[in-house]
């Protein structure tokens, strides 16, 4: 079994991960009804001996003693790390995981990844090892940060950076939250530009998100729920937004909703990982599926069902249903319709009481209204988890490699010429030591090599389909 360790930075890369570790221990408590410390735990707990005081040894076999999360808290400000310390997941990290500081980087990507970067290389480091050295097979790290402040971004992808220096053959999968247009902080689109450029050449896969969609898709539970159309068959606890079950005894904070989407999508990301399956996907498959060219490795993440009807009995029409949703504009974690853009490929990650012959049944039902390349008309990746989140009876993640995502990189673009074309808060920038101005030129070219790499793409959407031509061999 694969172990994989959980890097969250900043505020919102912390607020998430604690929402992940919430609900990851409510879904094993669900099926993991003795409290044994099995293979499907170790995945992303450790079982660990704390009677004798401190880091006891690991306990690889029988009851679980202490469970301890694979993971590295790192925030410039103390707030939200110690609120989780405080909170009821104390016990699941200890003071060896988290690195904080006092100051905060004050919206600034220069001073979380060129100040606050090399100043704490050492310690991240070897914090680094210390979490892989607990792992025996240690296959994928999963990085959560926001785009638009200054430690996520900033510190964020200077992480990014290390982990391919220090473990090159370990995947690198990216949850990047990206802020909206009308966000508060007015140095968000350079930041998000800045760390544009690293994700482009460091990430294996970037799921983004933007705070946008998932304003909306919270909002449009409520209103299902509120206006009564559906009656009771709605369950309460189910909803993907919800808490219920957790340990979290708390009042819920007005984020905790939006988190807990992302939350979602990283525990089916990871299922088939963690639990048995019919066909299941490992998480490197993901990245060499779905990313034909290197920079081209941003994957648009769909979730459904949003919510779960009472009965247990699912008809093939609502599990046909479900299919639909994934590529409808309503249930993307991007505000875009991949329906009708280009997809390089396409992963469906079904998790429940669902069968192959669903599976192709729906993908050669929905196959005729998606536009694939020419040269992967074929680009579908499945796998079917057997055990579903809890309270559903099943759920769909959708993972596509689409050329939608370039309006958001292109509205990114334009933000960001806004302020730099006035050279508006650059000098808050310059004066950081190792900063300096083709540090934005070169940002912005990249990100405008990236939009050119899918209008390239687009361009051939919709040509005659050819074959590849054939290497031809002189005799």
């Amino acid at each position: 079994m694969t172990q994989s360790v959980v890097v969250q930075v900043g505020q919102c890369g912390n607020q998430v991960g604690c929402r992940f570790w919430d609900l990851a221990l409510r879904e094993h408590a669900a099926v993991n009804k003795k409290g044994i410390y099995d293979e499907s735990l170790s995945s992303f707990f450790r079982n660990v001996d704390t009677r004798s005081g401190g880091d006891g040894p690991d306990i690889y076999k029988g009851k679980i003693c202490s469970l301890k999360a694979r993971a590295l808290l790192i925030d410039m400000e103390e707030g939200v790390v110690n609120e989780i310390l405080q909170g009821p997941l104390r016990d699941v990290f200890d003071s060896k995981q988290l690195i904080t500081d006092v100051s905060g980087s004050g919206n600034n990507w220069a001073v979380g990844h060129k100040l606050y970067g090399y100043q704490y290389r050492e310690n991240i480091v070897e914090k680094l090892r210390k979490t892989a050295e607990h792992c025996d097979c240690l296959q994928c790290f999963f990085i959560i940060h926001s785009m638009g402040g200054g430690t996520g971004s900033g510190l964020g992808t200077f992480v990014l950076n290390l982990l391919e220096d220090e473990f090159p053959e370990v995947y690198r999968f990216v949850t990047s939250v990206y802020p909206s247009g009308e966000d508060d902080v007015i140095t968000s689109p350079y930041n998000s530009v800045l760390a544009m450029k690293e994700l482009n050449e460091h990430a294996d896969c970037v799921l983004p998100i933007e705070n946008e969609s998932l304003f909306d898709i919270v909002n449009k539970i409520h209103q299902m729920i509120n206006s009564g159309k559906l009656g009771s068959t709605v369950k309460q606890n189910s909803l993907v937004t919800s808490s219920a079950g957790s340990t979290k005894t708390v009042q819920e904070k007005p984020f905790d909703a939006m988190n807990n989407i992302v939350a979602n999508l990283l525990l089916n990301l990871t299922s088939s990982a963690r639990f048995e399956g019919s066909l299941n996907m490992d998480l490197n498959e993901i990245s060499m599926n779905l990313v034909p060219f290197p920079r081209l490795h941003y994957l648009v993440s769909s979730l459904t069902p949003l919510y779960t009807l009472a009965d247990v009995n699912v008809p093939s029409r609502r599990l046909d249903q479900m299919f639909s949703d994934a590529f409808s504009r309503d249930h993307q974690l991007i505000q875009t319709d991949p329906k009708h853009s280009l997809y390089l490929a396409c992963a469906l990650l079904v998790r429940g009481n669902v069968q192959v012959s669903d599976l192709r049944r729906n993908i050669e039902r929905l196959k005729p209204s998606l536009h694939f390349v020419s040269w992967n008309q074929e680009g579908w990746k499945t796998g079917l988890c057997s055990v579903p989140p809890v309270g559903h009876s099943h759920s769909l993640l959708a993972l596509a490699n689409n050329t939608c995502v370039k309006p958001t990189f292109i509205e990114l673009k334009d933000r960001f010429m806004k302020l730099y074309k006035k050279k508006a808060h650059l000098h808050h920038y310059l004066h950081i030591d190792g900063m300096e101005q083709s540090c934005f030129s070169e940002a912005i070219s990249s990100l405008s090599d990236l939009i050119e790499e899918y209008n390239e793409l687009d361009a051939t959407k919709g040509g005659p389909r050819t074959d590849p031509s054939r290497l031809k061999i002189a005799v």
